[in-house]
């Protein structure tokens, strides 16, 4: 069975970066996406971006493009996301999602199939 680990979440000043990591386990992966999310306190989840393990397609969320880079290391079953010049706004608790066979790059969160626990990132200002 498949298990997601996100870490890297803390605080952070605004303008400031974070990297934060979800690594799969139970399984290795050279097909399927990975998804990331946030949700905010009395938000709806958002999606953040996705990249898929064949090719390292990307795709973003405009809210964070131009920010945010996904990137992944096939070898080591991790993905990251790699946050640069935060905002009080991208508050929340980071989710990293897997969908196992497929390369779409989706933004619906019911199209992945495993979820990491949360890590909670927190920008000041």
């Amino acid at each position: 069975q498949v298990q997601l680990v996100e870490s890297g979440g803390g605080l952070v000043q605004a303008g400031g970066s974070l990297r934060l990591s979800c690594a799969a386990s139970g399984r290795t992966f050279s097909s399927g996406a990975v998804g990331w999310f946030r949700q905010a306190p009395g938000k709806e989840r958002e999606f953040v971006g996705a990249i898929n393990w064949s090719h390292g397609n990307t795709y973003y969320a405009d809210s964070v493009k131009g920010r945010f880079t996904i990137s992944r290391d096939n070898a080591k079953n991790t993905v990251y996301l790699q946050m640069n010049s935060l905002k009080s706004e991208d508050t929340a608790v980071y989710y990293c999602a897997a969908e196992g066979r497929r390369e779409f790059l989706n933004s619906d969160p019911d199209w992945y199939d495993y979820w990491g626990q949360g890590t909670q990132v927190t920008v000041s200002s």
